[in-house]
């Protein structure tokens, strides 16, 4: 949000609109880590996607300052709209190489008039303000592009169906998960970090309390598991964006891996942290993966929580094609279902507490009915004394 400064005057003679310290990062799910509130975020984000940018609002940060451009106009991203939502300034270097030059935990001042300075009063750069109405102008440029921007998205997915085709066809070899609840006929939820993840988890909340699902997190769905007061039994991904607190919690860890070369980059961390895992080499993502974990275990129902659903989504995500994502649900078929749907279908068990209520309102109101009965009244008289003839 901006702050509103008592009049101070920046490097350029106008009056300073926001102050903060500078946190840089060239990898944005790696910076928010690091924020704190107050902080100004310094990225190099082409076109930022609305989890990075919800990531940077929850964190509690005054600007963020792109090094790259925020819309590029390939397609309409979600993020700047979610900065703009959170009342977050979303400003743009006019000269990128200035992304150097701005120093690691130096306190920024941005002036009115776009003029970036640090505490020894050095001009770092000038940058540019992203209003509100700006951002909508440019996504409205950006939807024009969508159509060749699907071609190639298709043209891309096509070529790689070929080369991912064993996804559809072959047996997949998956991790023994000793020690976990069985998968065979229970329901399991599969939990990313995607858009509208917190939507989904709340709507399916009475639904995971009378189920009682395996909980699955793909990297930082964990951490959004435990943001709603679940405890995950089972982390799966690159182990790249989830903090170390959560894969501490007890949860069952497996890396993903690498189908050809079986590599697991994120196994390195695990072992960091003094923990072990299991390792499931197979293509696609991280995502892809969870979904053929629940199918292959022998789960009855697979509900996914933000997760990757339309073409938006995968842009959004960095990603060339769909290809992966196409063959596992073809695999998965029936057995997977929205979030939001389960939310429609799942009827609400009432609680013991629920159905004590009821009973005790219920018995008030029968003891107002028969308090205001002459005849209900003279028939508990009689029935008091048939009970002394008939007992004494």
């Amino acid at each position: 949000m901006m702050l509103p400064l008592s009049p101070k005057a920046g490097k350029s003679g106008k009056t300073v609109a926001i102050t903060g310290i500078a946190r840089k990062g060239r990898r944005t799910k790696d910076l928010v880590k690091r924020l704190k509130p107050g902080d100004i975020a310094v990225i190099d984000h082409v076109d930022i996607d609305g989890v990075a940018a919800a990531s940077l609002a929850d964190a509690g940060i005054v600007a963020v300052v792109d090094a790259a451009m925020p819309i590029s106009g390939k397609y309409p991203n979600r993020g700047p709209m979610v900065l703009a939502a959170a009342k977050i300034p979303l400003y743009r270097l006019r000269d990128p190489a200035a992304f150097d030059l701005i120093d690691e935990g130096a306190e920024l001042s941005i002036d009115d008039a776009g003029v970036v300075t640090q505490p020894s009063g050095k001009l770092t750069s000038s940058a540019d303000l992203w209003t509100k109405a700006e951002i909508e102008e440019r996504l409205e440029s950006a939807r024009a592009n969508i159509g060749h921007e699907l071609e190639v998205f298709a043209e891309n997915t096509l070529r790689y169906v070929k080369e991912e085709k064993s996804l559809l066809i072959e047996p997949i070899d998956v991790p023994a998960l000793k020690g976990t609840r069985p998968f065979v006929k229970r329901h399991v939820v599969i939990v990313v970090r995607g858009d509208g993840y917190r939507e989904d988890l709340q709507s399916i909340h009475s639904y995971i309390r009378d189920v009682r699902p395996i909980l699955i997190g793909v990297d930082g769905g964990a951490d959004a598991l435990r943001e709603f007061g679940y405890r995950p039994d089972i982390i799966l991904g690159d182990m790249d964006s989830v903090t170390d607190d959560t894969l501490k919690c007890g949860a069952k860890l497996v890396v993903h891996a690498y189908a050809r070369t079986r590599e697991a980059p994120g196994m390195k961390r695990i072992e960091d942290l003094g923990l072990s895992a299991e390792s499931f080499p197979v293509s696609g993502t991280s995502e892809d993966a969870a979904m053929l974990l629940a199918y292959e275990k022998g789960a009855r129902l697979i509900v996914a929580v933000g997760t990757h659903s339309n073409l938006e989504d995968f842009l959004d995500k960095g990603r060339a094609g769909m290809a992966s994502t196409f063959l596992v649900r073809l695999r998965v078929g029936s057995r997977l279902v929205d979030a939001r749907g389960v939310s429609q279908l799942h009827r609400r068990a009432a609680t013991r507490g629920e159905l004590l209520g009821l009973v005790l309102s219920g018995g008030v109101v029968i003891a107002a009915v028969v308090s205001q009965s002459t005849v209900a009244q003279t028939f508990l008289a009689i029935l008091r004394n048939w009970f002394r003839l008939k007992f004494h």
